[in-house]
């Protein structure tokens, strides 16, 4: 029974802490753990490079191959939250290993699919896999590192891994593509899969959050189907339009599942989502900071891989490559947050972070029709330190302020932003980019003496553009290049802009609300 004024998480025993393993074993099933994250961010972006290959294969079309690539980040998104509840009470490592079990059967059925849809049902299996496997993680490295630096310095190791896993998915779908075909990137969450569940099972304590309150059934189904419903209208939303009644619909619906499932929350005894939570500054804005930094870098990478391939001629591996200074530059970041933090407090290390971004957005807002990929090197290298250093000491902040019992929701707090703001920017800048770059690439090939189907076809799409440049005679390659090369340059500074204002803002609030907090206080 509550007391008044005691939230039921309060109210709810305090998990019972085992004498801590020798410090070599943690670690060694941190980096277990962490293997499991590097293949959840890999699955994220592995196939965006195969898409040519797979269409070429199996002819998909346009809305199918939509959803092949985002049916993993939709359920995923939509069911971290009530997946996280469900890690506290099942257990964090069965959750764990349960979800790799799942990636992998999932993906041993789409790279056996003989059609398309089979290839979204594996998608979506493998993001319903991944939702048990994300908040594990967090909770696991929680449950490992009671001792605050010690746990700061491991979810430092986590920001990079995470990191690292999304941002290589384009290297290593584009080697495996040319080497292989695209049924060769799900082939290769089998070995990992397997081998993270025996090393999770060997190395791997298992660990409950021992709360006794009932599973908030009806908040985690209203949680779900409004997250659902909103992670797929911001998919829609670039194809469909972004006023488009289907997509209006769907936002609509969302938002009132979602305000439905905050008037549940109010009112239930025991709550999914203690809204107390929300409240505390250290979960709620950092909440906010983790799932607006995801909609600018992710957005921007969606951007930048266009950039590489379409106006420099990179093929997609080459692309891949050229883009792994973010992931070095963000694991650098994850350490340098922890200096910062030791030696200032949460607050600084986040507000530095989120600066470091901004700026590295203002690079890229400067970016010209000559520019080249060194100006695109500064941009990596500045954003990805950023990033770094903010958000280590964000998540940290969340899952210090989360009951330990709760570690499982508070990761899924972390995991929910994170995904949500991850599709939401990859949606807004990539709807941005298309009309901007369509509309004035239009207007450069006005006069431009090419065939209507030949500019049209290219005025859509800047990869069908520069695929197009070789096959057309000498005299009009410059032109066409000069033409959709300004366009999609004026649309990657507007992308850019967006980008680095939502950033700023963020760094605005967070120097105007969040607390001075010392870590480990």
């Amino acid at each position: 029974m509550t007391t008044p004024g005691t939230s039921p998480m309060e109210a709810s025993p305090p998990a019972r802490r085992a004498v801590p393993l020798p410090l070599g074993r943690r670690w060694a099933a941190t980096l277990v753990v962490c293997l499991g994250l590097f293949l959840l961010g890999l699955d994220l972006t592995v196939l965006n490079v195969a898409l040519p290959s797979l269409e070429d294969d199996l002819e998909p079309g346009v809305t199918a191959l939509h959803w092949i690539v985002d049916g993993y980040a939709l359920v995923l998104g939509g069911t971290v939250l009530t997946t996280g509840a469900i890690t506290d009470r099942v257990g964090r490592r069965r959750s764990f290993v349960t979800g790799l079990a799942v990636c992998g059967i999932a993906s041993a059925l789409g790279a056996l699919a003989p059609a398309p849809w089979q290839v979204i049902v594996s998608r979506c299996v493998t993001g319903a896999g991944a939702s048990f496997l994300m908040p594990a993680t967090l909770a696991l490295i929680c449950h490992l590192f009671p001792e605050p630096p010690l746990r700061r310095r491991a979810i430092a190791v986590w920001t990079a891994v995470g990191g690292a896993g999304g941002l290589t998915g384009p290297v290593v779908g584009g080697w495996l593509v040319e080497q292989f075909s695209w049924r060769a990137a799900f082939w290769l969450n089998i070995p990992l899969a397997a081998t993270a569940i025996a090393l999770a099972l060997w190395l791997v304590p298992e660990s409950h959050g021992e709360r006794t309150d009932p599973l908030d059934i009806p908040g985690a189904l209203l949680a779900a189907t409004g997250l659902l419903a909103l992670v797929a209208a911001i998919i829609e939303s670039p194809q469909l339009g972004w006023g488009s009644p289907p997509v209006l619909t769907g936002y609509g619906l969302a938002a009132a599942l979602l305000l439905a499932f905050l008037l549940h929350e109010h009112r239930a005894r025991h709550p999914l989502l203690p809204l107390a939570l929300l409240r505390d500054p250290r979960v709620g804005l950092n909440a906010a900071t983790l799932a607006l930094m995801s909609f600018s870098l992710l957005g921007a990478l969606f951007v930048m891989t266009l950039y590489l391939q379409g106006v420099l001629g990179h093929t997609p591996w080459q692309a891949g490559l050229h883009t792994l200074p973010l992931p070095a530059a963000l694991a650098a970041g994850a350490a340098v947050s922890q200096p910062v933090t030791a030696r200032a407090d949460e607050k600084t290390a986040v507000l530095l972070g989120l600066v470091l971004v901004t700026s590295a957005f203002t690079v890229l807002a400067t970016t010209g029709t000559t520019s080249g990929y060194g100006h695109l090197v500064v941009f990596q290298a500045l954003a990805g330190l950023g990033a770094g250093v903010a958000l280590s000491p964000a998540t940290a902040a969340v899952m210090g302020a989360v009951p330990h019992h709760s570690s499982g929701l508070g990761s899924a707090i972390n995991d929910a932003t994170r995904q949500v703001g991850a599709a939401l920017g990859v949606a807004v800048q990539g709807s941005v980019l298309a009309t901007t770059y369509t509309t004035h690439a239009r207007n450069n090939l006005i006069g431009s003496g090419l065939p209507p189907p030949v500019r049209d076809a290219a005025a859509d799409n800047i990869l069908i553009a520069a695929a197009t440049l070789p096959r057309l005679p000498a005299a009009q390659r410059p032109g066409l290049a000069d033409a959709v090369t300004d366009a999609f340059i004026t649309g990657l500074t507007r992308t850019a802009a967006i980008a680095g204002a939502v950033v700023l803002a963020t760094a605005v609030a967070v120097s105007w609300r969040y607390p001075a907090h010392r870590a480990g206080t």
